[in-house]
């Protein structure tokens, strides 16, 4: 049987995890301004798409978990940030903002016992709670590596 519980507790620091790889918090703390929006040669994004990137597609999901009113976005369009860096400081700052608001707010998802994680979202294909905090959590790993490289690129990660 399995331990519900141990489950959502296990979920929840998925969402945030940094035990196998570099949590979001580390991995976006102390970019210079001025190579927020940089893009080395070879390089497909820059810092600030990947961070934006990662918020929008967040949101997305989140929003997809709870709303009946969810409105599909076209992809890549509406995911993926054409300006290569921000318009302001205040811009990147905002975008962290929101990316961890909704970074608990997904755990609190997760956590929620009136949620059964392996029912279909009723909006949804087939799709369960259980599945989108998976994909939530597999996504911003996958991106949160791929600012790590970027920052080592740019030699700044230490």
């Amino acid at each position: 049987m399995i331990d519900e519980k141990a489950l959502r507790a296990q979920l929840v620091k998925l969402l945030d995890f940094n035990e196998a790889h570099v949590a979001f918090d580390r991995a976006v703390k102390g970019i210079p301004a001025r190579l927020r929006g940089a893009l080395p040669q070879g390089a497909e994004q820059s810092l600030w798409q990947l961070l934006e990137h990662l918020r929008i597609a967040q949101a997305d999901i989140l929003e997809f978990c709870r709303s009946s009113k969810y409105k599909e976005k076209q992809w890549p369009a509406d995911y993926w940030p054409k300006q290569l860096g921000p318009r302001s400081g205040a811009a990147w700052t905002q975008s962290i903002a929101a990316y961890r608001r909704d970074r608990k707010a997904m755990q609190r998802l997760a956590a929620n016992t009136r949620i059964d994680l392996l029912a279909a979202i009723p909006h949804g294909t087939g799709q369960t709670y259980l599945r989108e905090i998976l994909l939530v959590a597999d996504h911003n790993a996958y991106h949160i590596g791929q600012i790590v490289a970027l920052r080592r690129r740019l030699g700044i990660w230490a």
